[in-house]
Parts: C-alpha cells; structure tokens; sequence
C-alpha cells in the first residue's frame, strides 16, 4: 500500500509528494508481514493437504492388493486343514487297495470342521474328495480331488493306472491333487495318472501349488 502525504511546510518550501511518514510506512510494513505470513500459512497447508491425498492414494492402491491376497492366503491355510483329514482316507484306500477290499472298507468319515465339511472316499475309483464349508469357499466351488495310481508293472513300470475296483493292487499308490482348471495330470516318471471322475472345483488361487496345474 503507498501512502502520499502532504505537510505542511513554510512558504518558502515546495510541499513534496509521496513523503512517507516513518509511522505509516512502519504500518505498511507490518501490514505485508501478516500478508506473506498468511500466503506462507496458505502454501504450508496447501502442501500438507497434497501430501495427504498422495499417502491416501498409494495406501489404496496397496489394499486394492494386499486384502485379496491375504483373503486367499487365509483360505488356503484352512484348505491345507482338509488335505491333514485326508490323510486317514488315503491310508484306508491303500490298505484296502492292497487286500482287495472295498475302497471305504473301515473308513470313517471325520467330523465336519469350521473349515472342512466332509472327506469322501469313492468306493468305485478310490478317489477322495474334500469339500470345505463357506469359509473356504462358496458351495459349488468348494472341492479338491485327490486321485490314486499305481504303476502297471511293479516291476518295470511303464505307465500309472487307476486303482482297479474289488483287486488286489500291486505297487506304491500316488496321490495326485486336483483343483480346478488343473485338467491332466502333471506326474512324471513312469508317465501321467489319471484324473479325476467328478471334477475338482476348489478355485486354483485357494489351492495349493500342488493341486494346480
């Protein structure tokens, strides 16, 4: 702000314009003071607001990610409890597969879990299944399949089989996994075994990696 000031003067003197007063040009001074204080207030909270928004952002993007990931990690750490249950149907199936019986012959299904609901033997093929309950995942898209195999010679093996029904089998049973989109068997040596009767459908990213194709 200028500040003209006219004073009185003799005579003699020609009054000069634009003299400041020391008083007013103090309060001008001050006045600018409060001003830049006030912008610099202004631009200091204008940068901290921006700051915010940027760490909202970035904390966004990273729970756009992050929460489904652990959703899944959580659901497969309860699907790994239905592969531990399985454990006495694959124990049946063998030994029952060695005798010639009945491939559910003794076996007693667990008790339904918060995780698990059921663990099915397949008297037919020998095949398992593990169905989890809700907090796994929806029903409908809910099962593993477990599939046995032999080798077609004890000897010099050649291939893998499935189990034969009401048969006494010869040779070491592998377990193969099976979730979905998995739709061949990924054995190596002495070649592939077979895959499931009734479809897995346990979605592959709440399997484990060995369920997967």
């Amino acid at each position: 702000m200028i500040v003209s000031v006219f004073s009185a003067s003799p005579p003699d003197v020609v009054p000069r314009r634009g003299w400041l007063h020391p008083s007013l040009l103090s309060a001008a001074f001050a006045r600018l003071t409060r001003l830049a204080r006030s912008a610099h207030r202004l631009a200091a909270s204008g940068f901290t607001l921006i700051e915010l928004m940027i760490v909202l952002a970035i904390v966004g993007v990273i729970a756009a990610y992050a929460i489904p990931a652990y959703q899944d990690y959580l659901a497969r750490s309860r699907v790994g409890e239905g592969l531990s249950l399985a454990s006495s149907a694959r124990l049946a199936v063998a030994e029952n597969a060695a005798s010639g019986n009945a491939f559910s012959g003794g076996y007693s299904t667990p008790p339904a879990t918060r995780n698990v609901d059921s663990v099915h033997i397949d008297d037919a093929t020998g095949q398992i299944t593990v169905a989890f309950t809700t907090r796994v995942a929806p029903a409908g898209s809910n099962t593993l399949v477990l599939v046995p195999s032999v080798p077609d010679n004890a000897d010099q093996p050649t291939a893998r089989v499935a189990l034969a029904k009401d048969s006494v089998q010869g040779g070491t049973i592998t377990w193969e996994c099976f979730s979905v989109g998995k739709t061949a068997s990924s054995l190596g040596v002495p070649g592939a075994g077979p895959t499931p009767v009734d479809a897995a459908t346990l979605p592959s990213n709440l399997a484990p990696a060995e369920c997967r194709s």
